[in-house]
């Protein structure tokens, strides 16, 4: 099974003290977003959990203990934008996160990290030119060490519209004028660019369209056939990528990224943050009287049979 760790948070900036005793106790719960009284217990052992999943703005909180992770496969995003403190209040300097991206990826390999460089919007201060020439820069430093970027524009959720006002959708024009620019850069710094759950017609200006964390990208990280079955594939129809089982939870990131799809406002991530303990193995609160305890039958997907070489 693939265990993912961020659709809903960031837990290596906000929560990695809490993540290392869930490893260290060997399980995790995590409450389901839509039915909180349900809660999903998940074995967090190597001869089940195939992929360790991570997508994070600041690996650094991760880095001195990473070796407690040296049992599992992993694959790491690492989301480095231009944005400043407007935007991204709580997230270190782009200098910073790519300082502590390459030293990640000297620890994990580099076919085992991503860089992803989104959600992109366009405003007056944050041009298509301004996007293309700090992509440039940010590429420079990370070539050779990450496997490729995955680019998104920005969708306006209710939440992102109510927290970021001025926002405005990106025009498929800029799109593909971004694209295409994108797309040329990371040809000279081998960094393939990939798109996730974009318009499909962004293929011909040179991007990936498949997806962010399909099968196939798991297995380069990896080196291992995941023999995943059909039923297990991504519950959107845009992208081929691997969803299932994430253990993170809505409103409790403390990035304070003002376009963020995950958090509702300020408040509920403040009042949801007091809540948490590093001890409890759920990300938020303990177990209550009530609750539905649900430990979920775990199948690894790993062929043990392939051989690395037969991948390349």
């Amino acid at each position: 099974m693939i265990l993912n760790t961020g659709c809903r948070t960031d837990i290596p900036a906000c929560f990695s003290e809490w993540f290392y005793n869930r490893i260290r106790e060997g399980t995790v719960m995590t409450r389901n977003p839509y039915q909180p009284r349900q809660v999903l217990s998940y074995w967090l052992d190597p001869e089940v959990v195939d992929v360790l999943c991570f997508c994070t703005k600041n690996p650094a909180p991760m880095l001195e203990r990473l070796e407690e992770l040296q049992r599992f496969r992993q694959f790491w995003f690492v989301t480095i934008t231009p944005y400043e403190q407007e935007i991204e209040p709580h997230v270190p300097d782009t200098s910073e996160v790519i300082r502590t991206t390459r030293a990640l990826s000297e620890r994990v390999g580099a076919r085992a990290v991503g860089w992803r460089y989104d959600p992109i919007f366009i405003t007056e201060k944050y041009s298509s030119e301004y996007h293309i020439e700090r992509f440039e820069e940010m590429a420079a430093a990370l070539s050779g060490y990450v496997n490729s970027c995955v680019i998104s524009f920005i969708d306006l959720y209710e939440k992102t519209k109510r927290n970021f006002p001025r926002v405005c959708r990106v025009s498929m024009a800029e799109q593909e004028h971004l694209v295409q620019e994108m797309a040329a850069v990371g040809r000279r710094y081998g960094i393939p660019l990939r798109t996730c759950c974009e318009n499909a017609a962004l293929k011909r200006f040179g991007a990936e369209v498949s997806g962010c964390m399909t099968r196939e990208v798991l297995e380069a990280a990896t080196g291992c056939h995941l023999a995943v079955p059909q039923a297990k594939k991504s519950p959107r129809s845009q992208c081929d990528c691997l969803l299932g089982a994430d253990i993170g939870m809505y409103n409790t990131c403390g990035n304070g990224c003002i376009y963020c799809y995950a958090n509702y406002d300020r408040k509920t991530v403040a009042a949801n943050l007091r809540e948490h303990d590093p001890a409890s193995p759920l990300l938020i609160g303990h177990l209550q009287e009530g609750d539905q305890v649900t430990v979920v039958k775990q199948v690894s997907y790993l062929d043990r049979q392939l051989r690395l070489e037969d991948l390349l």
